[in-house]
């Protein structure tokens, strides 16, 4: 099944400051990627920078907003200002996380954790089915980044294999989060990509982490404020060859670096991918 138009090579986030730098590049040279919420407006020169890269590279709409898996469904006025923005832009894919961030009566504003249990899976369900018959297309749903064990009656990529195949939704594999949750909680990171169905997924994310103030390197922070490790590079490399090419997208939402320091992490990640694409050719 296709979820996603993307190309299988390497795209980068797009910040408003990056705007100039993007629209000097040839068009299909990347891909970029931006979470919708900052731009479902109703005009200025952030959505304007958007369409004008969305007319000469793909886009890819990366949610965090929607709390699929929150006891109540998404707002109308959040799906509303996300179809037209949808609309807008046309993007190759569409994406949400398999979290939660609120109820009707609180916004919590971060990405909190489900428990992995059949309640649960029923209820992200129900939110994806929701979110996906409004804006008419099939979604991908990214793992979370785990900073304490949670309830579980499953695996996590059982769980979420599961709702992919109850709703018809892609998988977004976020290898920095699972390095994440791995360092934290003790998941077996390779074990848990061998359990990934190859078909379903349809994006990775890389990205930066940063240790925590108080425990150092004994929890991690989900943080998209520092380079790639080369710890999560190595990951990554796991991940392509049991997966095969996918589009990476190289994640930056904070402590900004050059535009050009952002499109070498994307060069090393498009020569590993041609790297594994070459190997697996050569042995079929």
């Amino acid at each position: 099944m296709r979820f996603t138009d993307l190309p299988s090579a390497t795209g980068v986030s797009l910040k408003p400051e990056y705007f100039a730098d993007a629209l000097s590049l040839e068009p299909g040279e990347t891909w970029f990627e931006v979470h919708p919420e900052n731009y479902m407006i109703g005009g200025g020169p952030r959505l304007e920078g958007l369409l004008a890269a969305a007319e000469r590279f793909q886009i890819s709409l990366h949610g965090v907003g929607a709390s699929l898996g929150g006891p109540a469904l998404p707002t109308a006025q959040h799906m509303k200002a996300l179809r037209h923005l949808i609309d807008l832009v046309n993007p190759a894919a569409v994406s949400e996380h398999a979290l939660w961030s609120g109820t009707q009566a609180q916004y919590f504003a971060d990405l909190l954790p489900l428990p992995r249990t059949r309640e649960a899976l029923e209820n992200l369900s129900d939110g994806i089915d929701h979110f996906q018959n409004v804006i008419g297309r099939s979604i991908l749903i990214e793992n979370p980044s785990n900073y304490l064990p949670i309830k579980s009656e499953m695996d996590e990529p059982d769980f979420l294999s599961e709702v992919a195949k109850r709703t018809g939704c892609g998988l977004l594999f976020d290898v920095n989060n699972l390095y994440i949750s791995a360092n934290n909680c003790g998941m077996n990171a390779e074990r848990y990509i061998e359990s990934l169905p190859r078909d379903l997924v349809g994006e990775i994310h890389i990205a930066g982490h940063t240790p925590d103030e108080r425990f150092g390197d004994a929890l991690l922070i989900d943080s998209h404020a520092a380079a790639i490790s080369e710890h999560v590079w190595a990951l990554l490399t796991f991940a392509l060859q049991h997966l095969g090419p996918k589009p990476v997208l190289i994640e930056r939402d904070a402590q900004l670096p050059p535009f050009a320091e952002l499109m070498q992490e994307k060069y090393r990640s498009d020569r590993l991918q041609s790297k594994i694409s070459l190997k697996d050719a050569a042995s079929a």
